[in-house]
């Protein structure tokens, strides 16, 4: 009997429907009810309040007047808007066309963005989204319905891949003077979402969040700043899409590394244990970094692999956010000990 295909062997419209089939089967019925999706809230519904938690509360969502009866600082709770506009940043760049697994990381990407979609989609909840593409920015304003969201995840299996350092927007041509205007950075998509994002919701950012990640681990990344300013009014969901192999070489003798956004490249011997616990180092040292300012920006942290199950990753995630929510302050910071 042959092997089931991949997401990646099958046609747009199969994997769309493969896609939608794996959300309605699998995330669903464990994520829906009573106008929860992939956070649980915020919103602008009074829903009491409870004890303040040092380290995971923010100290704005204070309910003061409770806090002077009590003498104990308690946080306002909201329940979950009925009506929730959600906006993504979906990076299509060059270094996301990488993938060792099951799927490369666009695919991954475009998984992701079905599961919001799909999760979020209901009556008088609209989806906006911009694309980061290799040949410029693709806008999709905020509309409801399923056939905006297939439209927009047509796009993104649609998304022109690069094809060498010469082809690509942005890089240097091989041939001739003229440099045309470079490849959308994911500081500047932010801050066009940050601009058509006027009502308060849910903004989510697909990305490996390598764009502009500076040598020192001191320095933050120059996205941080603007994923701050969005997550001071938005609730921010991001979803770092990574491969095994950016986080270890296996022993494979002479490779040739290829830098997808420069097209930069290097011979290195695989053979090498140290030189392979050196890479090793370097990537959880830059993963850390990028986790670090993920925390500092306030936005809640999601990673999938394309060597994982990335549906049950959700469901993991999702729980884990729903019970932290529900949880007494005094189990919480006993959990947290």
């Amino acid at each position: 009997m042959p092997a089931d295909p991949g997401l990646a062997e099958l046609a747009p419209d199969q994997r769309l429907r493969r896609l939608e089939l794996t959300v309605t089967r699998r995330l669903n019925g464990l994520l829906h009810g009573q106008y929860r999706g992939l956070l649980p809230g915020p919103g602008s519904e009074p829903a009491g309040s409870r004890e303040y938690r040092p380290g995971e509360d923010e100290v704005r969502r204070m309910d003061w007047a409770v806090t002077a009866r009590t003498a104990v600082p308690h946080v306002r709770q909201v329940d979950a808007d009925r009506e929730l506009t959600t906006w993504l940043l979906v990076d299509a760049s060059a270094s996301m066309e990488f993938g060792t697994a099951d799927l490369d990381k666009r695919e991954l990407a475009v998984a992701a963005v079905a599961a919001i979609g799909f999760l979020t989609a209901g009556v008088g909840n609209r989806l906006g989204a911009q694309v980061l593409r290799a040949d410029g920015v693709r806008r999709f304003p905020a509309r409801t319905g399923r056939t905006h969201l297939l439209g927009l995840l047509r796009a993104l299996l649609a998304a022109p891949r690069a094809t060498g350092p010469g082809d690509r927007p942005g890089r240097m041509p091989s041939v001739g003077v003229s440099v045309p205007v470079g490849p959308p950075e994911l500081t500047d998509g932010l801050a066009a979402l940050h601009r058509v994002a006027n009502r308060r919701g849910l903004v989510v950012v697909v990305s490996d969040f390598l764009d502009g990640l500076p040598d020192d681990p001191g320095e933050p990344p120059p996205w941080e700043r603007t994923l701050r300013r969005l997550a001071a009014r938005h609730q921010v969901l991001a979803i770092e899409v990574t491969d095994p192999r950016e986080l270890e070489l296996p022993d494979v003798g002479l490779i040739t590394l290829v830098d997808p956004e420069t097209g930069r490249r290097r011979e290195v011997c695989t053979s090498d244990r140290r030189l392979r616990e050196r890479y090793a180092e370097a990537a959880a040292a830059q993963r850390d970094q990028v986790h670090q300012a993920l925390r500092r920006s306030a936005a809640t942290h999601l990673a999938l692999r394309t060597d994982r199950d990335w549906s049950a990753d959700i469901v993991r995630h999702v729980h884990a956010q729903r019970r932290l929510a529900a949880a007494p302050a005094g189990v919480a910071r006993g959990g947290a000990a």
